[in-house]
């Protein structure tokens, strides 16, 4: 009879052990895929490089600074144009159902990674159905002269000019380091699609399976060169509803809900069995404005949208407090923001003003794209885009809202086939030149990432400039100058700056927020 009696004796006891080896995060969207070079969502970014992949140099926020991750050390050349990177010895690559290393990440690996992206003419380089888009807008194929693997843990980098956000590129996320000898598998097999949905990295977790709209199931690797990460599984809850988010945290569904509503950080905040975590965001919630699709592409016609539009009242219905308004690209904590640009205050008549000058007196029709569910750069989609309607009814524009799958989304957006495309950028890496870049270069309109599509070689020229000194002041200068002309084309209606929110178990230990926008799981642990 005792024995009959054990296990349930010991069900209860055995039964929390089991619920702190898996972290369950409740997530907005489903990832595009899982080959990160591909794609320039924040969304697939934490679901692939964030989990899986390591990069040569990640950047520290609290510190501000580039530290090492895959590289122990790197030494940069009196003329900025050489980097030599010393990797960390005995990093494993992830072992699978579908991969089975026969050795340990080397400088070839690094090779691969970058020269895929780089050289059209490598086997990898068409495969990638949506291109590079961060490699191509950050201008990589014309930086990038060559990559020498010197030994087994010696890369070199030469450049073709000095550029001083080389380093800290190297942390973002389309800079992770793949596995050349299973890109080499997949090759052979005639399979190379399934790097994009059977991932091999050597990052904290390991890809099991992926279920759209669904679920994202990985694994702790236990040979992770940094320590085993503390929970045996992790699971990304698919949950496109805030709503449902929260209530899957209050049942214990989920240990961790990222992008809550306002509303729901003032309810979790007084939730005994919840933690709210929150910090500035370095990221900048905005309309692009397609400036290759008339009427949009008179300068007039951007700023009678700007004029229009209520942003007072935008910011108190769909961010309740919990964001500061936008007067540019640049977060106000971002190194070289010019503070004292001019806005363009709430003034419909004004705006009616400029639209009879463009010849258009009596406004006209255009369309508003944005998505279904919320996030931390859009908390409320639906609202916000009929706020935005509304406004631009009042001076004659009539706008028709088109609420777009946000996969589809970005897909087309990166076509440019929207008119009025509600967005958001997040700052990789703390430099103020992964705003600029990505977002305003004649580069970024072929990548995709620039969607206002806005090509100017004047713009082009202060861009290039400042990347190609250190000193912070005049490249402060350079970049004041770019905000400038980014504010007087009214390129973009800049909306917020969001605090970045997460909710969690009172359980959970070691999480953070990042201002990035990246997830680290790694550390986290559930008492």
């Amino acid at each position: 009879m005792r024995l009959a009696a054990l296990p349930l004796l010991l069900a209860p006891l055995l039964s929390p052990l089991a619920q702190a080896a898996a972290l369950s995060v409740c997530t907005e969207a489903s990832p595009e895929g899982f080959d990160v070079v591909q794609y320039n969502s924040l969304t697939t970014t934490n679901a692939s490089a964030d989990v899986l992949m390591n990069r040569l140099v990640e950047f520290d926020a609290d510190s501000g600074k580039v530290v090492p991750s895959l590289a122990d050390s790197w030494e940069v050349s009196a003329d900025g144009l050489t980097y030599v990177f010393k990797l960390h010895p005995k990093v494993k690559f992830h072992r699978t159902e579908y991969f089975n290393p026969s050795r340990e990440l080397t400088a070839e690996d690094v090779k691969f990674s970058f020269e895929r992206m780089l050289d059209p003419a490598h086997p990898w380089h068409k495969i990638a159905q949506s291109g590079f888009p961060h490699a191509q807008s950050l201008q990589l194929p014309s930086l990038i002269k060559k990559i020498d693997a010197l030994d087994p843990l010696t890369v070199r980098f030469t450049l073709d000019h000095a550029d001083s956000t080389f380093l800290a590129t190297l942390s973002m996320g389309f800079a992770s380091i793949y596995s050349a000898e299973y890109a080499e598998q997949l090759l052979k097999a005639g399979t190379p699609e399934k790097l994009n949905s059977q991932p091999i990295g050597s990052g904290p977790f390991i890809f099991g399976r992926f279920q759209k709209d669904a679920s994202i199931r990985y694994k702790a690797n236990r040979d992770y060169f940094a320590g085993k990460p503390a929970v045996d599984s992790l699971i990304f809850a698919i949950t496109p509803d805030a709503n449902v988010r929260l209530q899957k945290l209050r049942r214990n569904e989920c240990q961790i809900a990222l992008s809550p509503k306002p509303l729901d950080v003032q309810a979790a905040s007084e939730d005994p069995a919840l933690k709210v975590e929150h910090t500035a965001a370095f990221m900048t919630a905005f309309v692009a404005i397609n400036s290759q699709h008339p009427p949009l592409d008179k300068p007039e016609v951007r700023q009678a949208i700007n004029l229009a539009f209520d942003k007072g009242s935008y910011l108190k219905a769909v961010f309740e407090g919990t964001a500061e308004a936008a007067n540019g690209p640049y977060p106000p904590n971002t190194w070289s923001y010019a503070k004292d640009l001019p806005g363009y205050a709430h003034d419909p008549e004004k705006a009616r003003q400029l639209l009879a000058k463009a010849g258009l007196k009596n406004g006209f029709q255009t369309t508003l794209w944005t998505r279904p569910s919320g996030s931390l750069l859009n908390p409320n989609p639906s609202l916000g885009a009929q706020l935005l309607q509304s406004d631009l009814a009042q001076v004659g524009i009539q706008a028709e809202i088109r609420v777009i799958e946000w996969g589809e989304l970005i897909r087309r957006a990166k076509a440019g086939e929207h008119d009025l495309l509600f967005m958001g950028w997040a700052g990789d890496n703390g430099d103020p030149d992964n705003f600029l870049s990505p977002q305003f270069t004649c580069a970024a309109v072929k990548s995709g990432t620039n969607f206002a599509r806005y090509c100017d070689q004047n713009l082009d020229k202060l861009i290039t400039a400042g990347k190609t000194t250190s000193e912070q002041g005049v490249r402060s200068k350079l970049y004041q100058q770019a905000q400038t002309q980014i504010q007087q084309q009214a390129l973009w209606l800049p909306l917020a700056h969001p605090t970045a929110f997460a909710l969690t178990r009172k359980q959970v230990e070691g999480y953070q927020v990042s201002p990035f926008g990246r997830q680290d799981y790694s550390k986290v642990s559930i008492k």
